[in-house]
């Protein structure tokens, strides 16, 4: 008889539920997030169980990897396309944990990729560079403001980039407050150039990285990202898995409350690809005249997310002319 798992996880514990295929409940409960408690409670279950559902949260690395390693046949929950129970007026840990468990043995349970666990750190990486971008960005503007609110002068982001950069206000408290925020600014791009060193020589000998540079508009940072944020092409048994994946289609949904990175990379690469590709120009164009500028970027960057994921799938570089014959 064929057990399911169901795993409500939390930042100092999980509930763990075992059910048949009668939807009893064979084993319930609460542990503290330490992995040989874990294996200890679903070691008596491990012959019958079909799978083990893990949600997605912030801390799933340690216990899927854990478990995975175990040979426990793991699922990914991705947690925003869940559905609950519409009539369900209350619900707790233990709900929860059962109705993974549920939805798994009815094979409805929305799942997610499992990112290889030895690839997985150049990929956070990437993502904490792109923080700190965001972070960088912020205090360029902070230094702007205070020198601009102070002197009236709005000094232009390409000047305060300057190393040569000196800040000059009247007041000690405000120039101390400026030259700090500069120093920040300055620590960060030392970061940055760190990381990306480190992600380059990384990447840059991957064939998938290779390819996706030769798509006008992807250069170094968009092609790691799309390249890292990707990952394992046949993941995607069709294209349109694949545009559906990267938000190139018209969809609400969001990532943790955020656009998916890879959203963001196929637009940077469609307004690229608009400046420096004429027959990418040209579709823009079109698109613009019969709709606005908005709608024709991201018809833009989902043809130019089509594209990638034939250049990837077959390991061809990128051909302007068959992408934009039609």
């Amino acid at each position: 008889m064929a057990l399911y798992c169901g795993i409500d996880l939390h930042s100092n514990n999980h509930v763990v539920v075992v059910i048949d295929e009668a939807d009893r409940r064979v084993y319930e409960r609460r542990l503290g997030n330490d992995l040989a408690l874990t294996l200890g409670a679903l070691e008596p279950y491990r012959k019958e169980l079909a799978g083990v559902a893990v949600e997605s949260t912030f801390n799933w690395y340690w216990l899927v990897d854990g478990l995975q390693a175990a040979g426990y046949p793991m699922r990914l929950v991705n947690t925003t396309a869940v559905q609950q129970y519409a009539g369900l007026k209350y619900t707790d840990d233990r709900y929860d944990a059962y109705w993974l468990a549920h939805l798994m043995r009815l094979g409805l349970l929305p799942t997610g990729y499992i990112y290889p666990k030895e690839q997985r750190g150049i990929r956070d990486l990437l993502r904490r560079r792109m923080q700190l971008v965001q972070t960088a960005s912020k205090q360029l503007i902070s230094l702007q403001s205070q020198i601009w609110r102070r002197t009236g002068e709005k000094i232009s982001s390409p000047r305060l980039k300057r190393p040569d950069f000196v800040v000059d206000l009247p007041g000690a408290a405000e120039r101390l407050s400026a030259e700090t925020t500069l120093k920040v600014y300055r620590a960060i791009q030392d970061e940055l150039e760190l990381l990306e060193s480190v992600l380059l020589q990384v990447v840059k000998p991957r064939p998938d990285y290779q390819v996706l540079t030769s798509m006008t508009g992807v250069g170094v940072i968009l092609g790691m990202t799309i390249a890292l944020e990707t990952g394992d092409i046949r993941r995607f048994p069709e294209v349109g898995n694949y545009a559906s994946y990267c938000r190139c289609v018209k969809s609400e949904k969001l990532s943790n409350g955020k656009k998916k990175y890879l959203s963001w990379a196929f637009s940077e690469a469609a307004h690229f690809a608009v400046r420096y590709e004429p027959l990418a120009r040209r579709f823009f164009e079109r698109k613009q005249r019969k709709t606005n500028g908005i709608v024709a970027i991201r018809a833009l960057a989902h043809k130019l997310a089509r594209a990638a994921y034939y250049m990837l799938r077959d390991q061809v570089p990128f051909d302007a002319e068959k992408l934009f014959a039609n």
